[in-house]
Order: C-alpha cells, then structure tokens, then sequence
C-alpha cells in the first residue's frame, strides 16, 4: 500500500469531496476541439477578419499555474502542443464556481475548459471560461518548476526535478514537467521516420525477424535467455536481426531492412544499455564501398530533413565540446594505418596473437592487453587504447582482422583481413557494416575455427547456425550489410551525453 504525505493526503480528501457532491474526479469521457496551438492559430485567423470573429473553444490539459484575485483567477494549463491561459471571471461563472475552482482544483490536475478566446490586455492569447471539468485529480504534486525570463527575452524553465538518476527512474515525471525532454523524444521519433522514408525511397523493404530466437548469432555478444513453455526449449532474445535478413536475400528479397529491438546481457555505460534500438539493412550486390556511400547520404537525409543543417555540437563530457559535421564525403582511414600513426605499431608486421601481445607490451609497458587472446582481440585493444579515442569528425575506419568479423568477405589476396567498416563520431562507434561473407564452405569453417580460437567462456564466441548455413548452401547473392544503433545517432543529433538521455525508459537498478 503507498504510503500518503500530508499534501497527498489534501488531495485525497478533495476527490472524496467531489465524489460526495457527485463529480466523479476521473470521469469516462472527455472533450476537446483545439490544441493550444490550434486555438492561439484560430484566434490570429478571427483577428485579421472584420470585424473579428469570435471563437469558440474547448480545451483540455494539466494546470500548471493557478492565480485567483477575489472576483477573477487566472491559469495556465499545458498540453502536449504547448501552454495557453485561462480566465475565469465571476461575471460568466459566478462567484460560487470560482471559489469551486480555487479550492478543489490543484497544480498538476487536468481540466477540460469551454469558452471564448480573446486577449488580455496584455496581448495573451486566453480562453475566456464559461464552463470547466475536472478529467483527472493528480494525487501527487509534480516537482516545482519555475519559468524565468531571460534578458534577451526567452523564458528558461528551472526544473526541480534535475537527478538524472531520479528523472530516468520517473520518466513520466521528468516528461512531464521538462518540455526539453518532450521534445528530444519528438526529434527521436522524427529521426526514425527519417531513416525509414529514405530507405523505402531507395527500394528497401521493411521486415521483422524473430525476437525469440532458438539460436542467436549475428553480433558479439552475450543473450538473455529463456524458456518456451509449449516447446520446452531454451530460447533467445536475439542480439542482432543480421542472419535471419540475410536469409531473405537467399529468398530473393534483394533489400531488406528492420529496425527494433536487440538485447544484450552485458554491461552499462554512457553509450550501452541491454536494450537498443537497432536498424539493420541487406542489399544484395552491394559491397561495402556501396554501402559507406549509402550511409553517407541516409544520415545526410536524416540531419536535412530533421534538423535542417549538418552541423552539430555535441558535448562529450563537461568541458569537451565538439563541432560535428556530417557534410559528404565523410573521412575514410584504414584501420591499419590509423594504428600504426596512434601507436607506432604496425599490425601487417606481426601476424600472429603472440607477436602482436610483445609488440605492445614492449613499446607500451603501461598497457596491459589479455595475453590469451586472438590477434584479432589485441588489434581491437589497440583500436580502443589508442586510435578510437582521435576519431572525433565522422569517418569511415575500414578493412579489420578476420578473427573478430566472421561474417564478412576477406580481402583479395589478404586472407587475415575482411571488408569491414565502423563508422566513429566523436570517438565512438556509431555503425558497423561487410561486404557480407556469401561462400557457405568458408562460413562454415569460420564457424569451426571460432569454437577453438574462443575459449568457452568468452562472449565473442559465436555459435554455430547450421539453418543459417542450409540457407547460403542454396545460394546467396553477394551482398553488403549495415548496422547502426538508433539510440546513440540521436545522442549524437540532440547533443545528449548519455544513452540514458535519448531512452525513455533506460535499464536500471531495482529501486531500494
């Protein structure tokens, strides 16, 4: 049972009140016929006819400010397009309604108001009320807020509600007394329709794979797992939608996309949670020059059609502000090279694990890399440690070792290197694309080798799909693919530093 405070208690006494005066405080039906905007929009439209028409309007929304003044109160309600006044005045209500007002309608409760609009003598836009009803009683006081104006004129709104562990745990809460919150998840979903819009345009085709997978695979990463009861199987969250869209290129379905949801049981940080929001694409006869072009020019769409400019500032951490941006053609830098001029060490040089580990222990006795590990592992420790951390203006690292990338094509006349690219921004990884392995004899050996190099603890270890090797067996055109997650691309494009900022409901400790 929740335990009341005194306000909350005041509250609850109130909608007994009500209740014994029949009103219901949370009734069935409500009513609206404009927005706030679509009012104050109405009201500018009668004002330039003459003379000027008058408006009626009903509107709803949550009372974010009360004033009374004996024979008048003043309110301002909020709704999801913005805030507009109300006006209540003894002449149209009556002084009994007004007092009603006053003493059973608090800061934070939803109203539905009727009347006429008009302007106060100040200029306000404001519905002058001739009737109102309460749509729902808020039992708890939303965290204070105070709007303030600024000397250039912009009002900025002080929030108590400001602990991001706090306003990540109450989201609705932080929703709804922070309009900046509000509006990042807009740009959120505006971005995604985005992304959506171009590839449909390019003639992608928009699909969903399984979530319960009984085989999980696609990704480096460790699953959740559950249970079918019907089954009665151990199933998957799966960690990557990657095998099941290629086996629809084997169906002839050339390009393919989804975006949704992936999970991975792993750790949290600024740029990681358990769940993300992934979109993944396929395009048959593609490789991956193909495709860093593509991607060059989707988030170019998404940044224009968005946000209008490709230009950004995104503030890593306090105090280190970068100016981004994501004008075409983005850099492109071999993975190799960029090593070799971060660290001094060139990974051609030393093609196996044991060469590469004394390689780095003797030119960077500081570091401390895993000596049980694949080569593919110590250049993926070399890439974090020294090059990734320089990679602040979108670029294209390409061309990784084979050991870590077992799903991609090897290089012509390099067989320990794949066509691989990351895309970085601002020192972290933002996509991650192959010219996609298509031989189902090499696959199937990649496979193999991955049992052995890996120790059986390791999350990297990738298992064997033999559905997925029955699928390329039929054949499967040559192909590139794409991964991107959608959570940190919105980071990057509403300057927020974590991933906790841009998810509205973020992974958390269960709460003491």
């Amino acid at each position: 049972m929740a335990e009341y405070n005194q306000l909350e208690r005041i509250r609850l006494q109130k909608v007994a009140e009500l209740r014994a005066q029949g009103i219901e405080p949370y009734p069935t039906r409500a009513e609206r016929t404009h927005t706030s905007t679509e009012a104050i929009a109405a009201l500018e439209e009668a004002e330039r006819q003459t003379p000027p028409a008058e408006v009626k309007a009903t509107l709803t929304g949550r009372i974010r400010a009360i004033r009374p003044m004996g024979k008048l109160t003043f309110a301002h309600i909020e709704d999801g397009a913005g805030k507009i006044q109300l006006f209540f005045r003894v002449n149209e209500l009556g002084q009994e309604r007004i007092d009603f007002f006053n003493k059973m309608y608090d800061l934070g409760d939803f109203i539905q108001a009727s009347g006429v609009l008009m302007r106060t003598r100040t200029g306000e836009p404001t519905l002058l009320v001739r009737d109102f009803v309460m749509l729902a009683k808020a039992i708890s006081p939303l965290p204070a807020d105070k709007d303030v104006e600024q000397p250039d004129g912009t009002v900025k709104r002080y929030a108590a509600l400001e602990d991001p562990e706090l306003r990540a745990r109450q989201r609705y809460a932080d929703l709804a007394v922070n309009p900046h919150v509000r509006e990042t998840f807009r740009k959120r979903a505006a971005i995604v329709k985005a992304l959506r819009d171009f590839l449909d345009s390019h003639g992608f085709l928009e699909v969903e794979t399984p979530i319960l997978q009984p085989l999980y695979g696609g990704a480096a990463a460790r699953p959740f797992i559950t249970h079918h009861n019907e089954l009665d199987q151990d199933m998957y969250l799966r960690i990557s939608f990657e095998l099941y869209l290629k086996r629809l290129l084997v169906g002839n379905l050339e390009r393919v996309y989804e975006i949704g949801r992936d999970f991975r049981n792993e750790g949290i940080s600024f740029k990681h949670n358990p769940e993300f929001t992934q979109l993944e694409f396929y395009a048959a006869y593609f490789d991956y020059l193909k495709v860093m072009e593509l991607t060059e020019a989707m988030i170019g769409y998404v940044c224009d059609t968005v946000f209008g400019t490709r230009k950004f500032t995104f503030e890593k951490e306090p105090g280190t502000v970068y100016e981004l941006d994501f004008s075409t053609p983005w850099r492109r830098l071999e993975m190799r090279q960029g090593i070799l001029e971060t660290s001094g060490i060139d990974i051609a040089e030393h093609p196996t694990a044991e060469s590469l580990f004394r390689a780095i222990v003797t030119r960077h006795p500081d570091k401390k890399p895993d000596p049980h590990v694949t080569r593919g592992k110590l250049i993926d420790f070399l890439l974090g440690e020294f090059l990734e951390p320089t990679l602040i203006q979108p670029t294209f690292l390409y061309d990784y070792p084979r050991d870590i990338s077992p799903l991609a094509k090897p290089k012509p006349g390099d067989p320990l290197t794949v066509e691989r690219f990351e895309g970085y921004v601002a020192g972290f990884e933002l996509c991650n694309a192959f010219t996609e392995l298509n031989d189902p004899l090499d696959q199937e050996q990649r496979f193999l080798d991955m049992q052995k190099d890996f120790r059986d603890e390791e999350e990297e270890k990738h298992p064997l799909d033999e559905d997925y090797l029955r699928a390329m067996r039929y054949g499967m055109p040559p192909n590139g693919g794409f991964g991107m997650g959608i959570d940190r691309l919105t980071m990057l494009l509403t300057n927020k530093r974590s991933i906790r900022e841009v998810l509205l409901f973020p992974a958390l400790r269960k709460e003491e």
